[in-house]
């Protein structure tokens, strides 16, 4: 039976970057309807609800019908290390990072995570995300064996380390290789599931391993690729010690195959230059993560001036190192960080960020991340007043984009009476059951 979801509706037409928030079309009062996971229709809400008087209605009230949220970066098995104490990047691994991810030599504990990450998710809006494993096979195997039973669209890979880690979590380049290459024939393009081709980053790779990745990749160019890149300046010299052949950190990962417009690199934060421009020239993208970059001071992300130059950009939590699994909370931070670059970002813009902007970093842009007919029905549920301080701010709106700024800045799971996966419920607020 189909689904007519009833609320107001908000959808990404174009990128507001490039149009202003007009990108955007805004139903007062609108309709979803959905049928085997895929939108059929939208539109007013009244003539929808006349024209298929057999669907099954969900009626949402004032609450906004958005995409579902998309986070373009996360290490899912950092998920019980979420909001531990600081210190920096290298410090962080050692301390929290690399004990943690060891404890995944356990498939049963990665089981566990992995399905207390997706449900985590869920609670919070997001429907995809795309995300590192760690060096152990069956911690790919879990998580998208846990996200295949929500139906979840998901990215993610064996995260590949041979130098520059604990003797308990380095593989070496041809596990590597035969690991990855395995996991791909075993799991991409099975059901929602894309493997993602995963270097952690240049200092834990030998230039053997790199290589060795890059020839995987160059063997299945329609596998996206991710690491990290140019996230603390400390890191950026450690990179520069280790490959002093390299004109850049960017340069490195060219150097072994491992640049490309299916590339995804974190963080982005010091580029040079060059790098920027060969980014450009490569068509590649970039998945800001503001909480991360914020907890553990890594820097500014120069949002303004990279989409000025055309980069694909997405929104990422970037759990556990991010200190949020709430992507409205990662809209936040992505303003605030802006804000002390001297840029305003609008509502709009940081809603396409975290749907649309995320899903064209993952080149998934043509099936997820705006409300459109033939699109996959993923969906949240944003309710705009789900707390007094937000309700009584929300009220005094004179626009969608007011009424919707509070909850970015100030909302959190409260504010998700429902999360919608491939056509059907996956979260719903307890107070959600009479709704139907």
């Amino acid at each position: 039976m189909a689904e007519l979801l009833l609320g107001q509706l908000v959808s990404m037409a174009a990128d507001p970057f490039v149009e202003g928030p007009s990108a955007a079309r805004h139903w007062a009062r609108g309709g979803v309807l959905i049928d085997a996971g895929r939108i059929l229709a939208i539109g007013d809400a009244a003539e929808l609800a006349a024209a298929h008087p057999g669907a099954h209605r969900h009626d949402y009230g004032a609450a906004l019908i958005s995409a579902g949220f998309v986070d373009a970066h996360m290490h899912y098995p950092q998920t019980a290390i979420i909001a531990s104490w600081g210190k920096r990047l290298i410090d962080w691994l050692n301390t929290y990072t690399f004990p943690e991810e060891a404890r995944f030599a356990d498939p049963a504990y990665a089981a566990t995570i992995a399905e207390r990450a997706l449900d985590l998710a869920l609670a919070h809006g997001t429907t995809t995300l795309t995300s590192y494993a760690t060096i152990h096979p069956a911690s790919v195997d879990a998580f998208f064996t846990a996200a295949a039973r929500r139906d979840m669209r998901v990215a993610a890979g064996k995260t590949c380390m041979d130098r520059n880690a604990p003797d308990n979590l380095r593989d070496s380049a041809q596990s590597a290789y035969d690991d990855s290459r395995a996991l791909i024939s075993r799991w991409h393009g099975v059901g929602r599931a894309h493997y993602v081709i995963t270097p952690r980053f240049a200092p834990t790779s030998s230039r053997d391993q790199l290589a060795a990745l890059g020839a995987l990749w160059a063997e299945h160019p329609d596998c996206l690729m991710q690491t990290h890149l140019s996230e603390q300046t400390d890191e950026i010299a450690w990179v520069a010690s280790l490959f002093p052949e390299a004109r850049d950190y960017l340069d490195v990962y060219e150097a072994h195959g491992l640049l490309g417009a299916n590339g995804i690199y974190g963080h982005a934060i010091h580029l040079t230059a060059r790098e920027r421009d060969r980014l450009v020239e490569v068509g590649a993208a970039l998945a800001h993560c503001p909480t991360s970059n914020t907890f553990i001071g890594s820097g500014l992300f120069d949002m303004a001036g990279l989409k000025a130059r055309g980069l694909r950009i997405g929104l990422a939590t970037d759990t556990g190192g991010g200190s949020s699994f709430s992507m409205l909370r990662t809209m936040a931070a992505a303003y605030e960080v802006a804000q002390l670059n001297h840029v305003s970002l609008h509502p709009a813009q940081l809603l396409w960020l975290a749907t649309a902007g995320s899903a064209a970093a993952l080149q998934l842009g043509d099936r997820i991340g705006t409300l459109a007919v033939g699109y996959e029905a993923d969906l949240v549920v944003l309710d705009l007043a789900s707390t007094p301080a937000i309700a009584q701010r929300s009220a005094r709106a004179g626009d969608v984009w007011e009424a919707l700024f509070p909850t970015i800045m100030m909302g959190d799971d409260r504010a998700i009476r429902a999360t919608w996966v491939n056509g059907k419920i996956a979260h719903q607020r307890p107070d959600e059951g009479h709704q139907h």
